[in-house]
């Protein structure tokens, strides 16, 4: 597992913890598949991932728009970051097939960004969206 629940800011918006936990449980799965250097399972996972996450922001880019969310573009920006990255990372796993450097872009910048991004920017979004039952 790359990155544990305890690791995970929980924010006052329920949708918002919803996507996150479904990120993380998709990250986790990419990571163990990795690790066992399943190749087929590697291709299923990664696509899904970052189809999941371009998803899983839009979404809460939309909410934040609608919201009128003061602090949208610097949260965008973050969320572009971590996409330009996937997506990246995606190409060069297409062409290459090397889990070994898929696992080092997962503990190195995955497992830190996620937290970090939740923690600093998901959280502040939730206080100002609050408690929000659906998209």
């Amino acid at each position: 597992m790359l990155i544990q629940d305890n690791e995970i800011h929980q924010v006052a918006n329920e949708i918002m913890n919803m996507l996150n936990e479904e990120e993380i449980e998709g990250i986790n799965a990419l990571y163990e598949a990795v690790v066992d250097e399943d190749i087929e399972k590697i291709d299923e996972l990664f696509r899904a991932h970052v189809e999941s996450v371009e998803a899983h922001f839009k979404a809460e880019e939309e909410l934040m728009q609608e919201h009128r969310y003061p602090a949208l573009a610097a949260h965008k920006r973050d969320h572009d970051t971590i996409v330009k990255k996937l997506q990246k990372f995606l190409k060069r796993w297409e062409v290459l097939k090397g889990p070994n450097e898929v696992r080092a872009f997962l503990e190195r910048d995955v497992k830190k960004w996620w937290p970090q991004h939740i923690s600093r920017f998901d959280a502040q979004t939730a206080l100002k969206l609050g408690h929000a039952e659906e998209y």
